[in-house]
């Protein structure tokens, strides 16, 4: 098992990360046959890990976690879970993956806002151990620089739950991040802006032209990676992240160099992979083998961050964190947690900026630039000699 740990990634003639020792540093790959079921298994898989972490004040669990569609459906198990008395997060430490620029914490559409929405005013957690980008920051580089840091005061992040968008990006590392980037500033695409109007009344003025990201290498110095990806639309990032070679315009594929990935998809997500890659993953679960226990083993040990770099400009006074959680929320903050309400008129997106998205690539452009193109064949510019 020693042996397992030390090793080291290499490149073979695929492209496919091979530990020095020869063995594969696979992705595991979970596949149930509709979103709700997926949804379970990654809840019921935090929770097993919460558990077997046995968190401490001196010691807390830290969690990533990203906003979006299919997020609300394992918030909300979460949230029964709890209730039921079977998890707490008293001693478990959250970290979001992304927020908007200059957009008030309380604007309904900001991520604050979704995550107290949809779980945090439902369970334990002290507001002081929640972490999530200050998008009102004056000095936006210090403020994602001090996010790093936090991190890594904590020791790291144990376990990221995330998701994928349709063009393979995770977070807002959209296609052409670089694969070693840190928590950072993006500038959103207009195509995005368009399509996110929606939310926003309509009105493109109104829509935040940037937003605040962590890195590719964030997401991968935890310890534990979790995605979901449902729906068909998500087959092809799927298919590129997993069968094809670590690419950065398909962000998703870094995983490929991860010690403990995770993949959990429903039927539809997996439409564009081989059938020998689907049957394969399916399977080690028939045959009594979890694909949690393949790879190096995961055990929970002391792991060595070198802090970011403080700001060394006074950052801006924030909104004080109180003391405890408010004995009382108000109504606006809560929502249904039942979990018999019909999903399959939900679209379940994972990721915090695919939730937000239609199909950006022909939803409102070709309208709105029709009238403005001008195709020049080269012909209009030739003259007879």
């Amino acid at each position: 098992m020693q042996l397992l740990q030390r090793c080291t990634p290499k490149w073979n003639l695929f492209s496919l990360p091979v530990s020095s020792c020869g063995f594969a540093c696979l992705v595991r790959v979970i596949i149930r046959e509709d979103p709700r079921s997926a949804s379970v298994y990654i809840a019921d898989y935090i929770i097993s890990r919460i558990q077997a972490f046995k968190p401490t004040q001196e010691q807390p669990f830290v969690l990533g976690l990203p906003t979006g569609s299919s997020p609300e459906f394992i918030y909300k198990i979460l949230v029964q879970r709890h209730r039921a008395g079977e998890i707490s997060f008293k001693n478990v430490v959250t970290f979001n993956m992304d927020e908007y620029v200059g957009l008030p914490r309380d604007h309904p559409e900001s991520y604050h806002s979704f995550m107290y929405k949809h779980f945090f005013s439902h369970v334990d957690i002290p507001p002081q151990n929640i972490n999530i980008l200050n998008g009102e920051a004056t000095d936006l580089t210090a403020e994602c620089a001090a996010f790093e840091a936090r991190i890594a005061r904590y020791g790291g992040i144990e376990l990221f739950l995330g998701g994928v968008g349709p063009d393979g990006h995770i977070a807002f590392n959209e296609p052409g991040s670089s694969l070693n980037s840190r928590t950072r500033v993006k500038t959103l695409a207009y195509d995005t802006i368009l399509a996110n109007s929606r939310f926003f009344g309509n009105d493109v003025d109104k829509v935040p032209r940037m937003a605040m990201t962590v890195g590719i290498k964030t997401i991968m110095e935890s310890r534990e990676v979790v995605i979901v990806a449902t729906g068909a639309h998500k087959a092809i990032a799927v298919q590129k992240g997993l069968e094809e070679a670590v690419n950065h315009m398909w962000t998703l594929s870094a995983l490929q160099l991860h010690q403990h990935p995770l993949v959990v998809c429903d039927r539809d997500a997996t439409l564009e992979l081989k059938v020998k890659t689907v049957r394969y993953f399916e399977s080690i679960e028939q045959a009594g083998t979890d694909a949690r226990t393949q790879g190096p083993a995961l055990v929970y040990r002391p792991r060595t961050y070198v802090p970011g770099p403080m700001p060394k400009t006074p950052r801006t006074a924030q909104q004080e964190t109180p003391d405890r959680t408010p004995e009382k929320v108000p109504k606006d903050l809560r929502i249904n947690t039942e979990l018999h309400h019909a999903m399959e008129d939900d679209e379940l997106t994972p990721d915090s900026m695919s939730s937000r998205l239609v199909d950006s690539a022909i939803g409102g452009l070709d309208g709105t630039l029709k009238s403005d193109l001008i195709f020049d064949r080269m012909g209009t510019r030739m003259t007879a000699l």
